[in-house]
């Protein structure tokens, strides 16, 4: 008789007759029937094992993503709307069937306007929460605190705020603006005849590297223009400032020597003292235009915006804008801040900086459908060319330069705190993270196939460039 040989596989166990020797030819030794359905049992088992179960275990569980934005210190005032559109979105994301039928699980830190704190909470986000991405930060030295924890792990981080540029990074998507982008482009409109024709510029900043990098770039571009270091100011103020009645009465001065504009790069609260002392001096937009990069609907709806109708920002977006993607955006928000009874309730509004957040998730979202998993190297490769109908009123492509392709805006600020457009492009343009008017940045790479998992962020020149900023 023949011997049963039961041989275990991936798949269906397999039954081979099997001739013991001690027996003569012909003769099958039967096992029993109950080791032969117990090793059959156990065969089974080790199958079904081999098989990768743990993918549907997996697929089902929630995915975790970090929100790295300060809720408390100077920076709160900007960073803390931006928290919340995040979790919003995340709440209609997860509404709508969540991440490869994954819902998202956001973990919320606060950083509260601590640079090295950044850097903290972003390495706890990676390495002890295990975030699968990260969206946060506002200033630059924020960013620059963090870059390190991201490159180490190896992590994500979506940033939402327009900022110097100079910088291309592996481990970030910028989905605010580079100086192409906002800088140039409203310096060229106050130069302009349809804006104002200034031939002087009085550059006002918070005192770290967004600032200070921007301004660079923009006084080569005003020598590229014929305009003389003679006709440009350059102030800078730290973070929390709050007295600039000294500042503007130097600006009024400067004024009298010709066609003046301001340019400012404040940051966080330091506008609402500054925006108060323009009125409290009557200094008017028909007179001394400022235009502001990092002044929007927030901002303004702490304070009187009457005595500063005219004066101007310029951004990427504007709540004012007129199409019916926006239209959806402002109405999604208002129902979430009525539902979640966030403060300032039927006051809140929506801006740039939100916007950027809004798309960057969705962007997120895209890369990781498309890429089919969270891992951070797989998820960047599917970005490349992700697509989105942004609240902008145009559809949003994510650059192999790890930037936005974004439509510019300028606008008037109104009696109520909004933006009329006096100005804006056909459609999105592509960013320039390496500006050309920075000396050697022609020779720099234009997108980060040719730097495959580096980073590349040269350095500035400025003092405030040494001492990591935005």
């Amino acid at each position: 008789m023949a011997a049963w040989k039961v041989s275990a596989g991936i798949g269906l166990a397999k039954i081979s007759p099997v001739r013991n020797p001690a027996h003569p030819p012909g003769t099958l030794i039967l096992m029993k029937r109950r080791k032969l359905l117990k090793i059959i049992s156990l065969t089974a088992c080790l199958a079904i094992a081999a098989i990768p179960s743990f993918t549907k275990a997996e697929s089902s569980e929630p995915i975790k993503v970090g929100i790295l934005h300060s809720l408390s210190g100077t920076m709160a005032i900007s960073e803390t709307s931006l928290k919340d559109v995040a979790l919003m979105t995340i709440e209609e994301i997860n509404k709508n069937g969540g991440v490869m039928g994954r819902q998202i699980v956001p973990v919320v830190v606060d950083p509260a306007s601590n640079w090295p704190l950044f850097a903290e909470k972003a390495r706890q986000l990676l390495s002890q929460d295990k975030v699968a991405v990260v969206f946060g930060c506002w200033t630059s030295v924020s960013r620059k605190s963090v870059l390190p924890v991201f490159e180490e792990l190896n992590g994500l981080l979506f940033y939402p705020v327009q900022y110097e540029g100079e910088e291309m990074q592996k481990n970030v998507f910028y989905t605010g603006a580079a100086p192409n982008q906002q800088a140039i482009p409203a310096v060229e409109y106050l130069m302009s005849k349809e804006g104002g024709g200034a031939k002087r510029f009085f550059l006002l900043g918070t005192d770290y590297v967004y600032p200070r990098t921007t301004n660079k770039i923009l006084r080569a571009f005003l020598h590229a223009k014929g305009v003389q270091d003679a006709d440009i100011a350059e102030v800078y103020t730290p973070f929390g400032h709050s007295d600039y009645q000294t500042i503007v009465n130097d600006i009024k001065k400067f004024a009298q020597g010709g066609k003046t504009a301001v340019v400012s790069t404040i940051n966080g609260d330091s506008n609402v003292p500054f925006y108060k002392e323009l009125g409290n001096q009557g200094i008017k937009a028909t007179d001394v235009p400022v235009v502001a990069f990092s002044v929007g609907e927030e901002e303004l709806r702490g304070i009187d915006a009457r005595p500063l109708v005219g004066h101007l920002a310029a951004w990427n977006y504007f709540m004012s804008l007129r199409n019916p993607v926006n239209e959806a955006f402002k109405k999604e928000w208002a129902a979430y801040v009525q539902e979640h009874n966030l403060p300032g309730g039927n006051k809140r509004v929506t801006n740039d900086p939100m916007e950027a957040t809004y798309v960057g998730i969705h962007m997120w979202k895209q890369a990781v459908e498309k890429a089919g998993t969270t891992d951070v190297d797989k998820v960047i490769e599917a970005a490349y060319g992700q697509k989105f109908n942004a609240p902008c009123g145009f559809e949003l492509e994510l650059d192999a330069n790890h930037h936005l392709h974004k439509p510019v805006f300028i606008g008037e600020i109104r009696p109520d705190g909004q933006f009329s457009i006096v100005w804006k492009t056909k459609g999105p343009i592509r960013a320039q993270p390496w500006s050309p008017y920075i000396p050697g940045n022609e020779s720099k790479p234009d997108h980060l196939a040719a730097i495959p998992l580096q980073a590349v962020d040269h350095a500035t020149d400025t003092a405030a460039a040494r001492d990591p900023g935005r």
